[in-house]
């Protein structure tokens, strides 16, 4: 599949507000994936590299509340202001500060772009040659070069040797840009008990991990979904499968363990666990909703409205039945 000049700027700062807004279903975290799909036949050619501009920069630094954190934020909305030299100097100071951050040195090579980035940036991966954020930045800024072939390597590098965080996700993007951005959340069909929507986002995934750690099918199903919408879908399979094991019969627990399972290179995983979930409970709206969900994730869109409806006529005054229809709405404006 050729690289396109699809590189969308879904940054992790954007996907994660409050985890509890996530865990409690928030119906715009469902909606916006229509946005998403257009017909893959749509897609722009990829740019010449004259027309690429300077590589992106998504550093991930989410849960953390040091200063350093901070202040890598705002270097990086400099950044994405346009104002590279400013962003440069803040990185040049974080580097001063902590010549061991990464994330600083990352900032640091791409916001000097195109002087020396390269360079450096293959420096940090010599360096930390396990850091899924180096790779990902070193196939952002080889691809801003024109050096696709090289671009995709790096970002295969980034999956493989840290797959459990944002940096990762977002090479997976790059590598199917054909598909929707990130993968398919899940949905469960309870709401949380514990009331955290005052706590910080850390604070929150802790609360969560202790839940789970002494608690039951739902405590684990709530962290992995937490998980999820932090980046970690390794972390958040594990999760799912805990729920499983604690109740093999549980049907938000099967549907998790399958949707946990998506993986852009190797849909087959969740589809060969959710199709026959469908036809053992072809009334659930539970399941009927999450496999239309992973069907627009690959753009098997007839399908999906298939899968929708039938969420949408099984749950009339339900929350997965009034998402499908938000959905099956989009879909009609987009005219897919």
């Amino acid at each position: 599949m050729p690289l396109r000049a699809t590189l969308v700027r879904v940054s992790s700062r954007t996907r994660i507000r409050l985890i509890v807004g996530a865990v409690a279903l928030a119906a715009a975290g469902v909606a916006v994936g229509a946005t998403l799909m257009g017909r893959g036949d749509d897609a722009p050619e990829a740019a010449k590299p004259e027309q690429r501009g300077a590589p992106g920069l998504e550093l991930s630094v989410v849960l953390r509340t040091d200063r350093e954190a901070k202040g890598l934020r705002a270097a990086e909305r400099t950044y994405d202001r346009g104002n590279r030299a400013a962003a440069k100097d803040q990185f040049d100071a974080l580097l001063t500060s902590d010549p061991e951050s990464v994330e600083a040195a990352v900032g640091a090579a791409i916001s000097g772009w195109p002087e020396q980035t390269l360079f450096r940036l293959r420096q940090l991966a010599a360096e930390f040659p396990k850091s899924a954020l180096v790779h990902l930045h070193l196939g952002l800024a080889l691809y801003a070069s024109g050096d696709d072939t090289a671009a995709a390597a790096e970002w295969r590098n980034a999956l493989e040797v840290e797959p459990d965080t944002p940096s990762a996700l977002r090479a997976e993007d790059l590598l199917h840009p054909n598909m929707a951005p990130g993968r398919p959340f899940f949905y469960p069909s309870f709401a949380p008990t514990l009331d955290l929507a005052k706590d910080s986002p850390a604070a929150q995934l802790t609360a969560l991990r202790r839940q789970a750690m002494r608690g039951g099918v739902r405590d684990n199903l709530l962290y992995g979904v937490a998980l999820q919408r932090i980046g970690r879908p390794v972390s958040a399979r594990v999760a799912f499968a805990r729920a499983l094991e604690l109740d093999g019969m549980s049907l938000d627990a099967r549907v998790a363990d399958a949707v946990g399972r998506f993986e852009k290179d190797a849909p087959a995983e969740a589809f060969s666990r959710l199709g026959p979930l469908a036809q053992a409970n072809p009334r659930s709206p539970l399941v009927r909703f999450h496999l239309g969900l992973l069907l627009l994730w690959i753009r098997d869109v007839e399908n999906a409205r298939t899968q929708l409806q039938k969420a949408a006529d099984a749950d009339r005054h339900g929350f997965y039945g009034r998402e499908a229809r938000v959905l099956l709405s989009r879909l009609e404006v987009i005219g897919t």
